[in-house]
């Protein structure tokens, strides 16, 4: 469950949202759009604990995270992963390095992160591609990598931020089924970030406008 109780923020003397409330259920499907400066890319900046309000709270699986301009729960304290707009794959890593770093973060197991990095490779249909550099990769397979590297994790909510805007429309459509299908398989909660109306009634299961 998230919930956003509230929220103004301001933001070089711009009102970026005010008195903003929301609501998102376990599991679901929640696409937000907007034009660019509407404030959506905010939204997930505030469930992920990258910034605070002026004023309001964010709730996060029944725990106040955040409270006016403190931030009471670290992002990583969150189970929340990321994909932003630019990927922020590491280029000094390789691609199975990249998914493997949260796993170290957790503290998990080396046996363990392997058969895990093999596993999302093969969800995202990357096989084989572990030891590949990030520079090698097409716009669509960066775009899986990065997705892999953000579920690696298993967190119970994923943040996407127009994950799939760089992309031409044969590759945007199918990751758009790619990311529906990972939804429906793993049962996390997707928050979605879009300013494209076919792309977010396509993955989402709500939309809402800001």
């Amino acid at each position: 469950m998230i919930e956003l109780k509230n929220i103004t923020l301001h933001q070089d003397k711009k009102v970026i949202l005010k008195d903003f409330t929301l609501h998102i259920t376990p599991g679901e499907r929640l696409v937000i759009l907007g034009e660019s400066g509407s404030g959506k890319t905010t939204i997930l900046r505030l469930i992920a604990g990258l910034i605070a309000p002026d004023s309001g709270e964010v709730i996060i699986n029944k725990r106040l995270a955040t409270k006016d301009k403190h931030i009471l729960l670290q992002p990583h304290q969150r189970d929340i992963s990321m994909v932003f707009q630019d990927l922020a794959l590491w280029p000094h890593l390789s691609v199975g390095k990249n998914i493997e770093f949260g796993l170290k973060i957790k503290k998990i197991p080396a046996k363990e992160r392997t058969a895990k990095v093999k596993e999302m490779l093969r969800m995202v249909g990357l096989e084989g591609y572990e030891n590949r550099h990030i520079d090698t990769l097409s716009g669509g397979e960066g775009q899986r990598a990065a997705l892999a590297r953000a579920l690696a994790p298993s967190p119970r909510i994923l943040l996407l931020d127009e994950p799939l805007s760089s992309l031409d429309s044969r590759r945007n459509k199918a990751l758009r089924k790619e990311i529906v299908r990972l939804q429906e398989v793993l049962g996390f909660t997707l928050v979605y970030v879009t300013h494209n109306q076919k792309e977010a009634e396509e993955i989402g299961s709500r939309l809402i406008w800001v």
